[in-house]
């Protein structure tokens, strides 16, 4: 069972990345999927959320209108499209599953609504 992001990288402001959370071992067909970040010295911030129930779409607002997550059934990942970035941007990035898929406005950006985290993939924005 893993839970694998990438995609992550160098890029220049203003710049994209498209990140995946591949899973193997397991399908995510039963889980919302999140996307959290963290950058050094800052708690990890919850970024997005997908259900895998409804297809309903959570963002944290500062993302909003510069970053897309999506699921791809076929190849049991999620993505999150990147636009726009901007240095403060720079993180690690991690994709976690929530079991219950119930993401809400009051939980979805909580680290303790998700039991199992992938590791992460480092994204940094700089000229």
């Amino acid at each position: 069972v893993q839970l694998q992001a990438s995609g992550g990288g160098l890029v220049q402001p203003g710049g994209s990345l498209r990140l995946s959370c591949a899973a193997s071992g397991f399908t995510l067909d039963y889980y919302a999927i999140g996307w959290f970040r963290q950058a050094p010295g800052k708690e990890r911030e919850g970024v997005s959320c997908i259900s895998s129930k409804d297809g309903s779409t959570y963002y944290a607002d500062s993302v909003g209108g510069r970053f897309t997550i999506s699921k791809d059934n076929a190849n049991n990942a999620v993505y999150l499209q990147m636009n726009s970035l901007k240095p403060e941007d720079t993180a690690v990035y991690y994709c976690a599953t929530d079991p219950l898929d119930l993401p809400h406005d009051s939980n979805w950006d909580s680290p303790s609504t998700y039991d199992y985290w992938g590791q992460g993939t480092q994204v940094t924005v700089s000229s």
